[in-house]
């Protein structure tokens, strides 16, 4: 706020200082720059509570792609119980503390971060925008946040990090059946200048989905969110093996109206990943058979702990290990030497009836210690989430849904505002509770309620 000036009567404004390595402050900016556009009649272009964002996405998006977002795995109890999780612990505020200097920022494998919040892996955002995981990275750029690129992209994840400039960015990993296509896509991350690879584990088959099965949808097999594979030299080299080995189509095929789509679906994206015209691309065989080989081989059950060493020779990246949920799993990451790990449900989208994230997160803490840093995602909504998340030991939290749907709504200011808007209200609760900074966040904040 401006000063005084006894001697003019005039106001002198106040130079603040900025510390750029956090986000200390955000919130008041927030908020005063909603209010003075509110003068004019100017509001915020997604809501700013996930309900509403959540419900305008569901209205706005196709129903396919609310669906996908949207779906978990069978009757949705972990995504219930991730969110019920959250409403078991309230926050206790202390008073008459100093709070008007924070500090918002974390470290994650050498780099300061100005909040501790990451958006995480999304696959298939060109269901909800054109612009996909591209606008993503310039929102996560603009406000200093990693992003992880998924694996089941729509974009290359060279060209995202084009976008990003020297802005975080880590690489998410589906263990392919193809040793040779996963040690390519760990050097291109290098290449790209990713910052750590997040070995998603809780993925290894897809889970029970009825939202995508009742619309008999599944994006991958439309040829969508699978540009890291097109783009990738070992994957095409397999799709033109395939295409040479695979039996003639039927000369007289009974075209559908949703057949004709998809058809054309897979012969832009696989034009836009290697630049064949779509005319070609709709009389090749490739285009579908990218499809078949992504299908049989983007992901690997059979993978165990002992396949750690291997991954580790291929890459000098910090390996981080997503969908982990049990002590005892943390506990044997740790003797195997990773680099991290995320407290995950996937957003409830694979088992069914699973144990909340959130109740799963202090046992994984208590597992691991301060060895190594535990990351968290499935239920992050709010600022407030990421303060309860952070209490109960987590280093910093992943968001996907809300970001997503800031997508759908508004590309990406849309995704902007959504971080910007989580990362403000994390600013003022943080000051609020009484801390100033994030190493002051322990379970003596917080108070089980249920």
């Amino acid at each position: 706020m401006p000063s005084h000036d006894a001697r003019t009567g005039s106001e002198t404004p106040v130079t603040t200082v900025v510390d750029v390595t956090s986000a200390a402050g955000t919130g008041r900016r927030r908020q005063d720059a909603v209010y003075r556009a509110g003068v004019y009649g100017r509001h915020p272009r997604v809501p700013t509570v996930y309900r509403a964002l959540a419900r305008e996405a569901r209205r706005r998006l196709d129903a396919r792609a609310y669906g996908y977002v949207a779906g978990g795995a069978g009757d949705e109890a972990t995504q219930r119980a991730d969110r019920m999780a959250f409403d078991a612990w309230s926050v206790v505020p202390r008073v008459l503390r100093d709070v008007s200097r924070r500090d918002t920022s974390v470290e994650l494998f050498g780099r300061r971060l100005p909040a501790p919040v990451l958006l995480g892996p999304v696959g298939a955002l060109e269901l909800v925008h054109p612009e996909a995981d591209l606008a993503v990275a310039r929102a996560a750029a603009a406000v200093g946040v990693p992003m992880v690129f998924s694996n089941q992209a729509s974009v290359p994840l060279e060209i995202t990090a084009g976008a990003m400039g020297d802005s975080p960015r880590w690489m998410q990993l589906y263990w392919s059946t193809s040793d040779e296509l996963v040690e390519s896509l760990l050097g291109r991350a290098e290449a790209a200048g990713c910052e750590a690879v997040v070995v998603t584990l809780d993925t290894t088959m897809l889970g029970w989905r009825p939202r995508d099965l009742d619309l008999g949808h599944l994006p991958f097999a439309l040829g969508k969110g699978i540009a890291q594979y097109t783009s990738d030299p070992v994957f095409r080299r397999l799709v033109e093996q395939r295409a040479v080995a695979a039996p003639p189509r039927d000369p007289q095929p009974r075209p559908t109206v949703s057949a004709v789509r998809a058809m054309v679906g897979m012969a832009r994206a696989w034009s836009t990943a290697t630049g064949m015209p779509v005319r070609e691309a709709l009389r090749s065989p490739l285009p579908r058979a990218a499809v078949e080989v992504f299908l049989g081989i983007y992901s690997r059950p059979s993978i165990t702990w002992a396949d750690l060493a291997w991954l580790r020779s291929r890459t000098t990246l910090p390996v981080v290990l997503k969908g982990v949920l049990h002590p005892d799993d943390a506990r044997r990451a740790v003797e195997e030497g990773v680099d991290g790990v995320v407290v995950s449900t996937h957003g409830g989208r694979q088992v069914d009836r699973s144990i909340a994230s959130l109740d799963a997160l202090p046992d994984v803490v208590d597992a691991v210690g301060d060895r190594i840093p535990v990351l968290f995602d499935s239920g992050i909504r709010s600022g407030a989430d990421v303060l309860v998340a952070l209490a109960l030991g987590a280093r910093a939290a992943l968001l996907g849904r809300p970001y997503a749907w800031g997508l759908g709504l508004a590309g990406e200011a849309g995704v902007r505002q959504v971080v910007e808007d989580v990362i403000g209200e994390f600013d003022l609760t943080l000051g609020l509770t009484g801390h100033t900074a994030v190493g002051q966040l322990t379970r003596e904040v917080l108070r089980r309620t249920r």
